[in-house]
């Protein structure tokens, strides 16, 4: 015999809620495409204020880890690709920049040339650099090019070619330049000591052909220490942009060598490579010592420093590249030690060396030759003890973080979408005065009922004898329905002005997820009595996952018809601000890609993170996204419902309403879904939740709210909350005195209570208004309402999750019917009286009923 039906609901319903959890710590933020009508190229950080990021390991390490880590968001953002392009390494490229963008990071590129300098052609330059412009066009990114850095070592394929090397260097640059000017080439060597480097570790071999005569810069028919170990490897002025410099600190070198040969080309096979002590802290003036070149080279000569020469004397920017190796499987001194000592040195560097306006900190955990090929751990994140730390020397050391360019992420192009259930700005402005009237008319609304209920009894509702359903809320949430299909098929019309400006002003999407909670509870306790708990419960999980399924093939659906020529679907699949939103009227005509990741789909394999937003919902049209809410809900709804089955209504509300406070207070998203950006989870439930709180107990409620007391109490509420707000608007328009009222109360009731897209306190008591109001005027008025639009409402309210997902592909279709005018108000009201008509037809036809669930 398995276990008890409450053990085993509650079992599921927490199983449920912990992969809610985990999926919650996968939220990684992928971008949206947004369009400007400028494309400024960002500018360099005040000098003293380098940009600051990571270079990651790609593959188990993403930027929402990496600055979740850190608690800040970095500026800048390194990946190495493979040079000349592969299909591969395109995808490699895009992926970066688009993780990028969802941050608004500087993306350093460092290109790793897989062929030999002579062979990388034009047409490789040029096709990196049209890439690179697509990727501007698309995210708005901004490149950092650090082609075949190191170039100077010998221990990459492409190191100690000076002249092979300057030729491909310009080659690219000339190419990327012509391409687009938001990508710009950084000429990066390693600092120079111990060059020519011998067979320092890791060391390809030398070969005979190597360009001596170019390396030989002393003349003296010998390559050696005395040589200049970045002059000969200078692309040129017009080819560089920034210069960069790599700067690691391996540990305490124990010595330099130099070339010794008598052909002046190779390393004498009897010297020894630089060796280094591992785990040991940075000597105080390590870094000051390279920057001012005279660290490691063993002599005393005079060397003009790489900073002055390249960054200071042109005035270039100057990127560097750094690190301080530690391995956890060595003595010495502490990870802490050594790293903090190190980045406290080139944090401290910025001031003297303004021209550093880029710092890149190696964020991987990798075998180096340097330290015998243990693992040795770069990261600067790797332990909250680091974490902390690094966190407050970036504060004091005023480093630039923060977004450069536009921050296109997921989460952003959802919220845009809230606007679609706004008016314009110039009606945005009189919310407030459309709300205060709408209440006033609503207690209006409330009297009369009453009065018609005494006067017409024989017009009152009587449920209907054996059935658990209530055609009232069948009526209202066919009419909710009807409002969404005109809310979101956006033409001009009489209709549209009510949705969005009357009827929306006081209540609008949270009215039709409450009256969902109500049905869901009714329905399910009419179940529970009848097949029991368990069985009832398994008929809320399957709905969850035949609604999730739904979800799913619709998401695919719209994403394949909009791959078909000329984007038929695009009023969903990306939506245009309209400056209603949090950033105002400067982010107006910015377009949100909602879809930006789906094409990642078709990679073999495909990435994990576009595989994860499809599963989670995060990708999708805008019109379907509260579909991903009722998901939740439904199967979370199993383990409340038991509780209101053993009488705990009061704990389910507690929960409820403290879930809710807390969202309100943190302002958090708890999953990477699309709807959880709209209609946050922790936020909403409380509608849904509460709503079925009232739909399991609607006997009873019905039963206090019909007592004489229960009309006093509700008639009392209702006409005193609508004085008030009619008081506040006259007091304001200067009709009446303010009486014990701020003068500027009025003003900003809006924006502290009423914000349409916000459940804020004032949202909900509308919301509970209107929900009174309209049961009262359909209970007064049933046989009336019922004769003169009974017929198309309750079908299409008895369906109304088959005719949301249906309302979908009404929008696609309008939007691409051939000569129709948005803006014209009487082809708008014909185009909103045509889908639900035909929204009805397909109800009474059950067409795809037994796919599409209802």
């Amino acid at each position: 015999m398995g276990p008890p039906v409450p053990a085993r609901v509650l079992r599921l319903t927490v199983g449920l809620l912990v992969t809610l959890a985990v999926l919650a710590g996968f939220g990684v933020a992928a971008p949206g495409a947004a369009a400007q009508t400028d494309d400024p190229v960002p500018d360099l950080p005040v000098p003293g204020s380098p940009w600051f990021g990571p270079a990651l390991d790609w593959e188990d390490d993403l930027p929402a880890d990496y600055a979740g880590r850190l608690g800040e968001t970095p500026s800048l953002y390194s990946q190495h690709v493979s040079y000349p392009l592969t299909d591969d390494d395109t995808t490699y490229l895009e992926q970066f920049a688009q993780q990028s963008a969802t941050q608004g990071a500087v993306a350093v590129l460092t290109l790793e040339p897989r062929e030999s300098l002579g062979d990388l052609t034009t047409e490789d330059a040029e096709e990196l650099g049209e890439l690179l412009a697509d990727l501007h066009g698309e995210l708005g990114s901004y490149f950092l090019v650090r082609f075949a850095p190191e170039m100077n070592g010998s221990w990459v394929s492409w190191g100690q070619q000076p002249l092979a090397y300057v030729e491909a260097f310009r080659t690219v640059a000339a190419a990327v330049h012509d391409a687009t000017e938001h990508a710009a080439m950084v000429w990066s060597p390693v600092y120079g000591a111990g060059y020519p480097f011998g067979r320092a570790y890791g060391a390809v071999d030398l070969r005979s052909d190597r360009e001596s005569a170019a390396l030989d810069t002393d003349d003296d028919d010998d390559v050696d220490i005395t040589d200049d170990p970045y002059g000969p490897y200078f692309p040129g002025d017009e080819s560089v942009d920034w210069v960069g410099l790599t700067l690691y600190h391996f540990g305490a070198e124990y010595d330099a060598p130099s070339f010794d040969t008598d052909d002046g080309v190779g390393p004498d096979e009897e010297q020894e490579p630089t060796a280094f002590s591992i785990n040991t802290t940075p000597r105080s003036d390590e870094l000051q010592s390279r920057l001012d070149e005279t660290w490691g080279y063993g002599d005393e000569r005079r060397r003009t420093p790489f900073y002055e020469r390249f960054a200071e004397a042109d005035g270039r920017p100057m990127l560097m590249e750094t690190a301080a190796l530690w391995t956890p499987d060595a003595g010495g001194d502490s990870e802490r030690d050594i790293k903090v000592e190190w980045w406290e040195q080139v944090f401290a560097a910025v001031d003297e060396y303004p021209l550093v306006a880029g710092i890149s900190w190696l964020e991987t955990s990798r075998p180096e030759a340097e330290a015998d090929d243990l693992e040795v751990a770069w990261g600067a994140t790797r332990t909250e003890q680091l974490v902390t730390a690094l966190r407050r020397d970036l504060a004091a050391a005023g480093l630039d973080l923060g977004p450069v360019t536009d921050v296109l992420d997921q989460e952003t192009a959802n919220e845009a979408t809230a606007q679609g259930r706004m008016p314009t700005r110039a009606e945005l402005s009189d919310s407030m005065s459309w709300i205060a009237g709408g209440v006033g008319a609503l207690a209006l609304l409330f009297l009369l009922s009453g009065l018609v209920s005494r006067l017409r009894p024989d017009w009152g509702y009587r449920d209907l004898p054996g059935s658990s359903r209530d055609l009232r809320v069948d009526l209202f949430r066919g009419f909710l329905i009807c409002t969404v299909i005109v809310t979101h098929t956006e033409v001009a019309g009489a209709l549209s002005w009510f949705a969005l400006n009357a009827f929306g002003a006081i209540s609008g999407a949270e009215a039709f997820v409450a009256l969902s909670g109500v049905v869901l509870g009714m329905v399910h306790r009419s179940q529970a009595e009848r097949v029991g708990d368990w069985a009832a419960s398994v008929l809320r999980w399957q709905r969850a996952r035949k609604l999730y399924v739904t979800a799913l093939v619709v998401v695919l659906l719209v994403w394949l018809l909009d791959l078909l020529p000329g984007s038929p679907a695009s009023v969903v699949t990306t939506f245009t601000d309209r400056g209603t939103g949090a950033d105002g009227a400067d982010a107006a005509g910015h377009v949100y890609d909602l879809y930006y990741n789906a094409p990642r789909l078709l990679d073999y394999p495909p990435p994990w993170y576009a595989v994860r937003e499809l599963l989670t919902l995060r990708m999708g049209p805008w019109v379907l996204n509260v579909l991903g809410l009722f998901v939740v809900l439904i199967a979370l709804a199993p383990g409340l419902l038991l509780l209101l089955r053993r009488r705990l209504w009061w704990v389910v509300l507690a929960i409820s309403w403290g879930l809710y406070a807390y969202g309100t207070a943190v302002d958090g998203h708890v999953l990477p879904s699309q709807f959880d950006d709209v209609f946050p989870l922790l936020i909403w439930q409380v509608v849904f939740v509460t709503g079925m709180v009232l739909g399991y107990h609607r006997a009873q409620v019905v039963r206090a709210l019909t007592t004489r007391p229960g009309k006093l109490g509700v008639s009392a509420v209702v006409v005193g909350y609508s004085l008030l707000l009619v008081w506040l608007w006259a007091a304001y328009a200067g009709h009446v005195p303010h009486g014990p009222w701020p003068t500027d109360l009025f003003a900003r009731l809006y924006d502290d209570y009423y914000v349409r897209v916000f459940l804020q306190a004032g949202r909900l008591l509308d919301l509970a208004l209107v929900v009174v109001v309209m049961f009262a005027f359909l209970s007064a008025f049933w046989r009336p309402v019922n004769a003169a639009v009974g017929r198309v409402l309750v079908p299409l309210g008895q369906a109304s999750l088959y005719v949301f997902v249906m309302h979908v592909f009404f929008v696609i279709a309008v939007d691409n019917v051939p000569g129709l005018d948005p803006t014209s108000p009487w082809q708008g009201v014909l185009v909103h009286l045509t889908e639900i008509a035909l929204a009805w037809v397909m109800v009474k036809r059950e067409f795809l009923f037994s796919v599409v669930p209802r």
